[in-house]
């Protein structure tokens, strides 16, 4: 059982080491404008609010979730600073874009 544990404990270190951020530089972020759903993905204490837009998905900062929470199924236009993160995997590289101090600029039903 030791043997299995250890396999495992490393295997999630490599898994960590493998999806960090491309780049270390200092954090960049833009000012967008984003429209989409508001969805709630994941589940359990993990979840997260997204922004589902027709070619984009927005995760919206820890930060910023409660200004969003009431208006799920909800198509709204916001406005807040986007970080765009790389994370390379093994087979590929993966795009996140996050927003943080996100401004509600209309809520459609």
């Amino acid at each position: 059982m030791n043997g299995r544990r250890c396999f495992l404990f490393v295997l999630f270190l490599l898994l960590i080491t493998v999806l960090l951020p491309a780049d270390d530089d200092a954090e960049e972020y833009e000012i967008v404008e984003a429209t989409g759903i508001v969805r709630l993905v994941k589940s359990g204490p993990s979840s997260q609010l997204v922004i589902t837009g027709s070619r984009v998905q927005w995760h919206i900062a820890k930060e910023d979730e409660s200004k969003l929470h009431n208006l799920q199924q909800k198509t709204v236009t916001v406005e807040g600073e986007e970080r765009v993160i790389e994370l390379k995997a093994a087979h590929r590289t993966m795009i996140r874009r996050e927003l943080r101090n996100i401004r509600i600029i209309a809520i459609e039903d």
